[in-house]
């Protein structure tokens, strides 16, 4: 500050650490005491900060406005205080892991690279450890309700959060084991009765881990869940190639490369589930990952339609919806509604725009058709259908 000094600081600073005067109180509350004029001035870095008690501040304030060198001295103070209390939140911000990450591998790119197309999975399964480190034994144990699409209608299963990571131990187990890895579910599947061991797709797996722990699922399940997590990205780091060899589900196969895509989202999604049930705050992922989780997608809509409408009608081949998604990992895609084939831009019937992350949830089954908030044109019931089997892409 370079105002006069009237502080008696030795370097001319207003002293705001000077002993408080003693303020009677009578049964009508406080009184505004007669306080001297270097007291009052002694007192201005405290009101500047808010800090001073009901009375002083009001015997501050009436101060200021018989004292001109003490309200000028009382502004600067109250600027510095602005300059210092800016108004930021406390989270950090999601995309620093990233931004860091990449200004290292810029001065020192790796030896063996993560591909492209497993950074989904390493950015979500990063951020959701980041989330569950700090949990006490009552988060591990919140209840979360787990939704998605089964046979057109919705559905649910009740868990915890330590639940949930079980389910994502268990379905990544089934990556894990195309990659020649141990699969951490053998000992579980063995103990399981026969109606789940003979169920080998993602909910079988889960129902398997789940029904094989003798006492609730607890902190434990982050460390297995994480260390599976790291021997995947060290896999198909060294051994991934192209990510051209297939991952099976049980009742469908993906290409490795789509299958890391898929664990990253569904990790997301779970995270999101997680977050909500702590009362969490939780970002969507960043657009260029996004960008990968909608792509994927889109590209299974047209088998998805084609299992949800059945035969095409008679005569009329070729026909298409044009799916917009917006934002920053936005796109367009034409989605035949007779067939999977390829659609003719010149047969489009209708068109959809939606908003990136809330076609995800929509893909998650955590949005129902009707419940979306698309910009919708032409055939009614060729909307209704593709949006119906988007919600059908989701499982357990």
């Amino acid at each position: 500050m370079n105002g006069p000094d009237h502080s008696g600081a030795p370097d001319g600073r207003v002293d705001d650490t000077a002993a408080r005067v003693p303020l009677p109180r009578s049964p009508a509350g406080p009184e505004r005491p007669g306080l001297p004029h270097e007291v009052l001035r002694s007192l201005l870095g405290a009101w500047a900060l808010a800090a001073c008690s009901t009375a002083e501040t009001e015997a501050v304030e009436e101060h200021l406005g018989e004292c001109g060198p003490c309200a000028d001295e009382a502004r600067r103070l109250r600027e510095a205080v602005g300059l210092l209390h800016r108004p930021e939140s406390l989270e950090v911000d999601p995309t620093l892991r990233n931004r860091v990450l990449e200004n290292c591998l810029r001065r020192r790119p790796p030896r063996i690279p993560v591909p492209e197309w497993a950074a989904s999975y390493d950015a979500e399964t990063a951020r959701l450890d980041a989330l569950l480190r700090d949990f006490g034994d009552a988060e591990w144990h919140t209840p979360v309700r787990l939704r998605w699409f089964e046979a057109g209608v919705p559905a649910t299963r009740r868990t915890t959060v330590a639940g949930v990571i079980a389910h994502l131990l268990s379905v990544d187990g089934m990556v894990a084991t195309a990659l020649g890895l141990e699969d951490p579910l053998t000992d579980a599947v063995a103990k399981a009765g026969p109606d789940v061991r003979g169920a080998a797709g993602p909910a079988g797996r889960t129902e398997a881990f789940w029904r094989a722990s003798h006492f609730p699922q607890t902190r434990a399940v982050r460390g297995r869940w994480r260390d599976q997590s790291h021997q995947l990205l060290r896999t198909v780091s060294f051994t991934g190639g192209s990510g051209g060899f297939p991952v099976g589900y049980g009742d469908f196969t993906l290409p490795l490369r789509d299958a890391m895509v898929d664990r990253a989202f569904e990790c997301w999604v779970h995270a999101d589930d997680i977050a909500k049930a702590v009362h969490y705050p939780y970002a969507p992922p960043a657009p260029r990952h996004l960008s990968r989780m909608i792509e994927l997608a889109a590209r299974m809509l047209p088998l998805a339609v084609a299992a949800h409408r059945g035969a095409a009608p008679a005569g009329t081949p070729g026909r298409s919806l044009r799916l917009e998604i917006e934002g920053a990992a936005g796109g367009q895609w034409l989605i035949p509604l007779d067939s999977p084939a390829d659609p003719v831009p010149e047969h489009e019937v209708a068109h959809v725009a939606l908003d990136g992350v809330e076609f995800c949830r929509l893909a998650a089954g955590h949005l129902t058709p009707e419940e979306t908030t698309a910009g919708q044109r032409g055939d009614r019931d060729a909307i209704r259908d593709v949006l119906t089997a988007t919600a059908s892409l989701s499982r357990m």
